[in-house]
């Protein structure tokens, strides 16, 4: 998920630790054209996580989803879109229901080819088909809107505008201000992408090119995935830019985005991922995907980003001075590790949020201390000396506080980083190297292309170990004070500012 970046101090084995967000995307008031309609009075719904409890609706089940945009030649300006939904219901007696979509003028809603009607409530779309659907019933819901990439007052990513077009950036909620969607990690779906540019644009999405048609308008190309995604980890790259391929392990294809000005800048950089897609397989297994690549765009976001198969970063990283090689390594690191953690195996609810970003940042660190010689104790000692004040400030890691108001990617603290990186740590210590290997790779093999939580995690640790650890993990994951570290009884966790010198045990 979100990983962010700061300058670089004259100290840097801590890096990691002083890294906090730094910025994000003004936001977006509603714009959702409707039509008046004769239905009930129309409603957010959810499905009740606890952090964001509007994402998400009840009733359905997406198996697939076909975006289609069309690329004016400018950022500024709305693209017309297509968005195609096929779904599966879940409710006995389904007379309206809710997608999630809001920063768009919707033009028509059909439900199998009949026109539905539409409302908007909050940042939903709620659709009334003409007929009630029964459970069970497959239907395919067509929108036709506009999808506008200019932020306005509460938006948080979404499209993101680079220095020659735009890329996505959907993480945490985003998603649904680009297209209608069944927008939470919990309701993956194949994608088919197809976006329509002018001549001297290159378009890539996620998954592998199946077509790439030309026309007076310009050129249709077209992605398809071969594994289903959730909605945050969607990506579109629209620009003037190279795609620059070779071969990763075992003919894996590897294909980078680069601005065309950039590519032999870049290429040092480039290069570098078949290698570090082995040392991930070697430490956890197969890459999980038909592809991987880099989406290296101009664009100021404060963060770099997993989107599947192709992650984002912005061009800074790699032609920033002050970022030592090691660092910017351990970050591209960091994306690859999500593709395992996070995008193959996703979040069920999103106070799961550690098991994606502290199993991505305990490969980053680790990678840092086999490449680099970064020991990765030390690190984990001085996330330890931090780890209450993290806790204070942000909540423990599988109860995170909720976001700021108005700042949705403030979710993003230093306690589902570093914080959960040391809880793996610590159940390293506590059960062993051979056990703690041994879970990473049965736990990306178990929940391959699905969504597991906490509690999952926890029961597969346990079996593997031999005995109940729910426990440990309770004091780890749940607690307001750091647990004893197993076999550094001599680690101290600082006090945060303003609390008593006292400490639970």
């Amino acid at each position: 998920m979100l990983r962010t970046r700061t300058t670089l101090r004259t100290r840097t084995p801590d890096l990691k630790t002083s890294r906090r967000l730094r910025t994000a995307f003004l936001a977006s008031a509603v714009s959702v054209c409707l039509i008046a309609a004769s239905a009930p009075t129309p409603a957010p719904l959810g499905i009740g996580d606890r952090l964001f409890p509007h994402l998400g609706n009840p009733g359905y089940d997406v198996t697939a989803y076909d975006l289609a945009f069309t690329y004016p030649g400018s950022n500024s300006k709305p693209l017309p879109a297509v968005t195609t939904i096929d779904a599966r219901t879940t409710a006995g007696w389904l007379e309206q229901f809710n997608l999630d979509y809001s920063h768009g003028t919707v033009r028509s809603v059909e439900v199998d080819g009949v026109p539905a009607e539409f409302r908007s409530a909050g940042e939903d779309l709620v659709v009334t088909p003409a007929k009630p659907l029964r459970f069970g019933d497959r239907m395919r819901i067509t929108v036709r809107h506009d999808s506008d990439p200019v932020s306005t007052k509460d938006q948080q990513s979404g499209w993101v505008r680079t220095e020659d077009g735009l890329a996505m950036a959907n993480q945490a909620d985003a998603g649904h201000r680009v297209f209608p969607s069944n927008d939470h990690p919990s309701d993956k779906a194949m994608f088919t992408v197809r976006v329509t540019a002018p001549d001297g644009y290159t378009a890539v999405a996620n998954g592998l090119p199946v077509a790439k048609t030309r026309r007076a308008a310009g050129t249709t190309w077209t992605y398809r995935t071969e594994h289903p995604m959730a909605t945050e980890l969607a990506q579109v790259s629209i620009g003037r830019s190279s795609v620059l391929h070779r071969s990763g392990p075992g003919g894996l294809p590897v294909r980078d985005v680069v601005p065309t000005k950039d590519r032999e800048r870049l290429e040092p950089w480039l290069k570098k991922t078949p290698d570090q897609i082995a040392w991930m397989q070697k430490h956890v297994g197969d890459y999980p995907f038909e592809t991987y690549g880099l989406l290296i765009a101009e664009a100021r976001t404060g963060f770099e980003l997993e989107t599947q198969t192709l992650s984002l970063f912005e061009k800074d990283l790699f032609t920033r001075s002050e970022y030592p090689k090691w660092y910017v390594e351990s970050i591209m690191v960091h994306e690859l590790a999500h593709q395992w953690f996070g995008n193959s195996v996703s979040p069920r609810t999103w106070s799961d949020l550690w098991l994606s970003e502290g199993h991505a940042t305990w490969y980053e660190a680790l990678y840092a201390e086999e490449k680099a010689g970064r020991p990765m104790e030390a690190r984990m000692k001085a996330a330890y000396r931090a780890s209450d004040t993290w806790r204070g400030a942000g909540g423990p890691p599988a109860a995170p506080k909720e976001a700021e108001p108005g700042e949705k990617l403030s979710i993003f603290r230093p306690t589902v980083y570093d914080g959960s990186a040391l809880v793996l740590y610590a159940l390293r210590e506590e059960i062993g190297r051979s056990a703690f290997e041994q879970l990473q790779r049965a736990w990306v093999s178990a929940h391959h292309d699905g969504v597991a939580d906490t509690a999952d995690f926890v029961r597969l640790a346990s079996g593997i170990a031999g005995r109940d650890l729910s426990g440990f993990f309770k004091a780890w994951l749940y607690g307001e004070k750091t647990p004893p570290m197993p076999g550094h009884a001599d680690w101290r966790s600082a006090q945060p500012a303003g609390k008593s010198a006292k400490r639970a045990r």
